[in-house]
């Protein structure tokens, strides 16, 4: 299945690499505003001058981009982000003579990057509403046979002010589950615990270039797999609960990321010895954070979510959870402020019922309510 998903998608940049036109801009588009920029160039809101339709066209700069890697992402939105939370091609691809450009559909209300409230987040419901459509983007993207490896809140394109529909976008790092990459370690929460090893051979890099050792190092290679895309996640729903970041990067230099480690491998530890019969894991956690509370960072966040957090940033990752086990999640409080709502208000809907059934069931208080009696 992968490893002809990658076929399929070689042979698709082959076809369209014999049929790329060149184009003046201007004479077909109207530019309206900038809408995003970066390493990879740049994204401009524009109107198709025949068609009078809005669209997004992506700019990359030849002299820094290669026409494989331009035409492998413009043909993976194209045809195979069919998901409609997956920002997809529109099908016009060209050259200028220092552009590649391609056109996908635009998020004319910015990137969810823009709406997070630094150190307070956005708002629990809306969160459960965005993590539940990038839930069955990322599965979809997954069951055709390809990681996205670039999960974060810059790349996720609202359609709406409040959050409702959402699109994961920029598939520039995308590649086929089962292909070979060098490992790349950069500092981000984002980064998975895998490639420390590769942050570990930068330094000893730097260190041979420091003493003038002509050594060359071997390149560290790792397997792309779905676990890349559940540890992006896990740290998205973090962030957009709490306007922040659980830790600055994913190693063990890190002090954030090394108290969750130990606290991780402490609650392991204990559910290995709790019986099979026992498999409430909210229960668990539940009980658990009382005598074993999580790190600092995560003070104010429900049992239920610390649970999610344990499936989807878990250090292994081949005991990674997938982005599916996010829906079990949902409608649950992942704050406990909503913990302790919900719970209030379980109870006060408790004490009621107790008051009806004491004062003879509910068929009785119909019966003195008809009759007009207080």
């Amino acid at each position: 299945m992968t490893a002809a998903a990658a076929q399929e998608l070689d042979e698709l940049c082959f076809l369209s690499a014999q049929s790329m036109p060149t184009l003046k801009v201007s004479e077909h588009f109207q530019m309206v505003k900038l809408l995003g920029e970066g390493s990879y160039g740049k994204v401009m809101l524009a109107v198709h001058r025949k068609r009078g339709t809005p669209m997004a066209l992506k700019f990359f700069p030849r002299q820094s981009t290669s026409l494989s890697s331009f035409l492998r992402e413009y043909n993976l939105s194209l045809s195979y982000c069919t998901h409609p939370s997956l920002t997809r091609a529109l099908g016009i691809f060209f050259s200028t003579p220092t552009y590649y450009v391609f056109a996908q559909q635009a998020g004319l209300y910015g990137d969810l990057y823009s709406v997070i409230a630094s150190e307070v987040g956005v708002d629990e419901e809306c969160v459960q509403r965005v993590m539940a459509q990038l839930s069955g983007a990322v599965s979809h993207l997954h069951s055709l046979g390809f990681v996205h490896r670039d999960i974060k809140p810059e790349n996720i394109f609202l359609c709406d002010s409040s959050c409702r529909w959402v699109k994961l976008g920029d598939f520039g790092l995308a590649r086929a589950i089962g292909s070979t990459v060098r490992a790349v370690w950069y500092d981000s929460p984002f980064c998975t615990p895998e490639v420390e090893p590769a942050k570990e051979a930068e330094k000893e890099m730097k260190r041979r270039l420091c003493e003038g050792t002509e050594d060359e190092m071997e390149d560290i290679w790792i397997t792309v797999e779905p676990c890349i895309d559940s540890w992006a996640l896990g740290v998205l729903v973090y962030c957009l609960l709490t306007g922040c970041f659980p830790w600055e990067e994913s190693t063990h230099d890190d002090r954030g990321y090394r108290r969750y480690h130990e606290w991780f491998n402490r609650e392991a530890e204990k559910e290995e010895k709790i019986s099979e019969e026992d498999t409430d894991s909210y229960m668990i956690m539940a009980e658990n954070q009382r005598d074993n509370p999580p790190p600092s960072q995560f003070e104010g966040l429900s049992p239920l979510v610390m649970t999610l957090f344990k499936e989807l940033l878990h250090p292994e990752p081949r005991q990674r959870g997938n982005p599916e086990e996010l829906l079990s999640y949902l409608g649950g409080p992942w704050l406990m402020e909503t913990e302790r709502v919900e719970k209030r208000k379980a109870e006060e809907a408790e004490k009621e019922a107790r008051k009806i059934r004491e004062g003879g069931g509910v068929e009785e208080e119909l019966v003195r309510e008809g009759r007009g009696e207080r």
